[in-house]
């Protein structure tokens, strides 16, 4: 096994440490008590580790969506119709992705009965309760649309009941709509089939249909003429008020909206010898014509009428969803985006929604001339996105700059089509080596990697790609500049996408360092994905696919190895999700040993904490706020080793991406990271709900005499105070 400093062990070191192991394995943890059963239902991956199934906790992390769009979440009006707009997005891609793939495994398994029995029962679980989703997301749009109606915003849920509103939106029918529907054509339930993914239709019962284009916006806005009021139509509503009126004698019409399997997989090394962006290019076009995975519709349909279509898409009766008010929850975005521009009145606007995030950018990144002297000197922290991404930007556009930087090398997974990167890049690209690596497989990112990794290509610069079944998800750049005739390596090192325009809404960690050994891995990494092949022999980073898991697993057997010895021994770990099922069950173990475990898991959780005999000393919490948690950190307290990382704990970032692990190095940083940013995590009372052993989520609430804290603020207030009072300053 190789080790943290990426040599191999002496014979004695080896000897030692598998000595160690197995004294902590043969010493025996507390029974897990077999009355153990969750209230929620789990599948157990093996008889001894009771998890909760991935996509039950997928569908309540979506529930901690939706709560903050609740009056009881403290978050502003617009604010809360953002996270309603987000779970219904959330949920379109559920059926896509998730539930896409539990019925692939249906299929696969339909000659053995044990194994079809307990996936289906799986499926109906998970059916039965989106049906109960989507019935408080009706209830909450009614509590927001009151809410919203006193400060002249109209979410209008029926047009039927004002002579106004019926104007304005028979005006938007005539001049967005009308214009760009096809004449009606003949109905039967097969026409179905003809929809592309999240394509809407309209059906009459006499025999009619329309489909509607895509380009259409499914929220549309108008004023009252007066600039006091906002209207806010959904176009499922316009469609169906409408057109019965132009076709009184077709009767009442429905909207339905189907959902289509989307989880594009590419093996390139399947694919033989075709230009990887012709592959790609290739399965995007089958993404919308992927296996029927839902049927939404609103309105009325008649019994038989149902049955047929849903016979002739293959759908299982749960799969036919209706809704209650719309099928066009995802495009609030558009009252958020309305907010965000000008013409909104600013008296109007504060009362609503956020102002913008005055970002603080560190002083030596706005320097170009001695970024580098500065750079070598010490590490720098960067916390996103109250560090702005600026900082960033402006070391990418001081190398390329700088006469002494020789080579540019960066890594894109969601890069923005629109990044400021692109075209200091672009330009770098004709006086020094430039070199990008882009995954073109980034789910529903393709087309936009595709049309970058063209333009970058055109201009000069060097343009790789990720390779057989591994996604490059890995974020590094790393500059090369030539010191005193010696080439020195500066390297960045992130959390989260090299995208201006997520950095401004996700929260990321990120590294500068002059690290030499790190810059060496950097460049080994860079070196080894362009010729195809798996990176190997590192010094500092740890890599998947070929031993973070490995050595995750190693750093947890080193806390229960302290606990033992009477050491203190703690994990503190924030991730996007935890599935898997071999590091759970080493989190179990450490727990039965005495170790304590802090998780903060903003998605889907299968670990259960606070089980007696199981996971006594584990706690769950989940943030959901203003910002969506994206940065994953590694702490483990005995060895006080501390990793940041773009891996969440599942088996696809373990085996099936290139992933990296990149160490906290400098003292200042680690400080700060254990003093701050760890406890500000774990004592929010405020957006932080906990898992209980029962498998459900509880608020958090402040001990008795202390103020609540919410976290993502206190972050906020210290990048503000420029780090004043802390191990940054």
């Amino acid at each position: 096994m190789e080790s943290f400093e990426g040599r191999e062990p002496h014979k004695k070191e080896r000897q030692t440490k598998q000595a160690d192991e197995l004294k902590i394995e043969d010493r025996k943890p507390r029974v897990v008590p077999q009355r153990f059963l969750p209230t929620i239902p789990s599948l157990l991956s093996t008889p001894n580790i009771p998890l909760i199934h991935r996509d039950v906790s997928w569908l309540q992390f979506n529930e901690r969506v939706l709560e903050q769009a609740r009056p009881s979440s403290k978050n502003l009006p617009v604010e809360r119709v953002k996270f309603l707009a987000i779970s219904a997005s959330n949920l379109d891609e559920f059926f896509m992705i998730r539930m896409a793939s539990l019925m692939r495994e249906i299929v696969v398994c339909k000659n053995e009965p044990r194994t079809l029995g307990h996936l289906t029962r799986i499926r109906d679980v998970l059916l039965e309760n989106v049906v109960k989703f989507t019935a408080r997301q009706v209830e909450i749009l009614d509590l927001l649309s009151a809410e919203l109606q006193k400060i002249g915003i109209h979410l209008v849920t029926n047009l039927e009941d004002d002579e106004v509103l019926k104007a304005t939106g028979s005006r938007l029918f005539e001049t967005a709509i009308l214009p760009h529907l096809k004449a009606p054509t003949t109905f039967s339930p097969h026409c179905l089939k003809e929809l592309d993914n999240l394509e809407m239709a309209v059906i009459f019962p006499d025999g009619l249909w329309y489909r509607v284009p895509r380009n259409l916006a499914p929220v549309l806005s108008a004023g009252d003429g007066k600039d006091t009021r906002i209207h806010f139509f959904f176009l499922d509503h316009i469609l169906q008020t409408f057109l019965a009126r132009a076709f009184r004698s077709q009767g009442a019409p429905a909207v339905v909206r189907v959902t289509r399997d989307a989880d594009v997989t590419t093996d390139l090394i399947e694919e033989g010898t075709a230009p990887t962006p012709d592959v790609i290019r290739g399965c995007l076009n089958s993404r919308d014509r992927g296996a029927m995975m839902r049927l939404q519709y609103l309105g009325n349909i008649s019994p038989e009428l149902m049955e047929s279509c849903t016979r002739e898409l293959n759908l299982a009766p749960g799969q036919v969803i209706p809704a209650p008010t719309s099928l066009c929850l995802h495009g609030l975005w558009a009252v958020v985006d309305s907010f965000s521009k000008a013409k909104i009145k600013k008296k109007l606007r504060r009362k609503v929604i956020y102002p913008p995030l005055k970002a603080y950018t560190p002083e030596v990144f706005k320097h170009p001339k001695t970024m580098f002297e500065k750079l070598s000197e010490r590490d720098y922290l960067l916390h996103h996105p109250y560090d702005s991404f600026q900082a960033f930007v402006s070391w990418i556009e001081a190398a390329c700059k700088d006469p002494k930087v020789t080579l540019v090398e960066i890594t894109a997974y969601r890069f923005g089509t629109l990044s400021p990167i692109i075209p200091v890049l672009k330009k770098a690209a004709k006086e020094k080596c430039v070199r990008l690596l882009i995954e073109l497989r980034a789910r529903f990112d393709e087309g936009n990697n595709l049309l970058i990794a063209e333009e970058l290509s055109q201009a000069g610069v060097q343009v790789g790609f990720g390779f057989g079944k591994l996604k490059l998800h890995a974020k590094v750049a790393l500059v090369a500049r030539k010191e005193d005739g010696v080439e020195r390596y500066y390297t960045h090192l992130s959390t989260g996408n090299y995208n201006a325009k997520t950095a401004k809404q996700y929260t990321d960690l990120a590294i500068f360092t002059s690290n030499q050994e790190i810059g060496l891995d950097a460049r080994n990494f860079f070196d080894a994905v362009w010729k195809g092949e798996i990176p190997t022999g590192f010094k500092k980073l740890v890599l998947a696919p070929t031993n973070l898991h490995r050595r995750l697993i190693t750093l947890i057997q080193s806390e229960i190895k302290a606990a033992t010895q009477g050491k203190k021994a703690r994990i503190v770990a924030k991730m996007n999700a935890l599935v898997d099922d071999q590091v759970i069950a080493h989190l179990y173990r450490a727990s039965q040993f005495g170790v304590q475990v802090d998780l903060i898991v903003r998605g889907a959780c299968s670990l259960i904490p606070k089980v007696e005999g199981l996971s006594d000393n584990i706690r769950v919490i989940s943030i959901i706020d203003r910002f969506l948690e994206h940065s994953r950190f590694y702490y483990f307290q005995s060895s006080r080793e501390m990793y940041l990382s773009s891996a969440d704990w599942m088996p696809r970032n373990f085996f099936r991406r290139l992933e990296i692990a990149f160490p906290v190095l400098d003292e200042r940083i680690l400080s700060y990271l254990e003093k701050v940013v760890i406890p500000t995590h774990l004592k929010d009372t405020e957006k932080a709900r906990e898992l209980t052993p029962q498998g459900t989520w509880k608020k958090t609430v402040s001990k008795y005499g202390r103020p609540p804290v919410r976290a993502q603020f206190v972050f906020a207030e210290l990048a503000a105070s420029q780090y004043r009072g802390t191990s940054l300053e």
